[in-house]
């Protein structure tokens, strides 16, 4: 098994232990496993924190003018955070003073990850969100170093 699936079954698993032991959600049940994956290019989860709270201010703003409550606020939050984020790739591609000298550019973590993180910062705060999501990725990322299937960056 590679260590980006294992990575998703650990982030699953951290992330139920941190809902029930702290009562805070890691921005998604499988964020930190993905978030763990990215350790080593710090301005990518930089950027994806970013898109993300841009997410929840769009969709707040929205709210202020349209009934937005339950599914609607759940699926609005995961395409605004899709498209946001898709627009982002789009503009860091075209811009070639971002893409550093080896080639590879900064880049949004995931599809949807940008809308997950932007629904818990809606549901329990930025500060709680963006703390538990780098911790349970701190923990996934250890033991994926532990296990041998990741090296320290």
């Amino acid at each position: 098994m590679d260590s980006f699936t294992v990575a998703i079954g650990l982030g699953l698993i951290v992330s139920l232990m941190f809902t029930e032991t702290f009562g805070l959600a890691a921005g998604g049940m499988i964020v930190p496993g993905y978030f763990a994956t990215q350790f080593g290019r710090p301005l990518d989860i930089v950027l994806t924190f970013a898109v993300a709270l841009l997410t929840y201010l769009v969709v707040s703003a929205v709210a202020n003018f349209a009934i937005v409550y339950g599914r609607r606020r759940i699926v609005l939050m995961l395409l605004v955070g899709f498209v946001i984020g898709h627009s982002v790739r789009l503009l860091v591609a075209a811009v070639p003073a971002i893409n550093s000298p080896t080639g590879s550019c900064i880049a949004v973590i995931g599809y949807i990850i940008p809308g997950l993180i932007a629904l818990w910062i809606d549901r329990q705060g930025p500060a709680e969100t963006v703390g538990t999501v780098l911790t349970a990725s701190a923990v996934v990322r250890l033991c994926l170093v532990m296990t041998g299937m990741e090296v320290l960056v």
